[in-house]
């Protein structure tokens, strides 16, 4: 249980960096505003974390594709010689965890959603693991 909370925070932490190092390179050095176009309801408590079986399921196997990528990916990410190039390949990681995620049909916030209600909410907890 405490490897898939590690591997959920790692995803959760590529999934979010990689959007937010794009956008921020495609800005201009002038560009201000809020720079996040993305809100996580779970974690501004206001989701509802009522989730199927079948989400939950959905969740667990995208999750164990993650895992895989994340594997393959963190050592080269760890040893990339420039910041650009670890950025470089934080981004093939992330898009590589999007095409598991939506390979199991499901959205990128909702993925996002489950994970954090998984670290945040005992009770969706205790059903992920149960279906595990």
């Amino acid at each position: 249980m405490n490897k898939l909370l590690v591997s959920i925070t790692a995803s959760i932490a590529l999934l979010a960096a990689a959007p937010a190092m794009a956008q921020q390179n495609q800005q201009s050095p002038a560009t201000t505003g809020d720079s996040s176009g993305y809100s996580n309801p779970a974690a501004a408590g206001t989701q509802n974390t009522n989730y199927s079986d079948a989400e939950l399921k959905q969740f667990i196997s995208a999750q164990e594709g993650i895992a895989e990528v994340r594997e393959e990916y963190i050592e080269k990410i760890e040893g990339a010689d420039s910041q650009e190039k670890a950025q470089e390949l934080q981004m093939k990681a992330n898009d590589e965890m999007v095409s598991v995620i939506e390979d199991e049909k499901m959205d990128i916030p909702t993925y996002n959603a489950i994970a954090t209600a998984y670290s945040s909410e005992p009770k969706v907890r205790n059903r992920i693991d149960a279906l595990m």
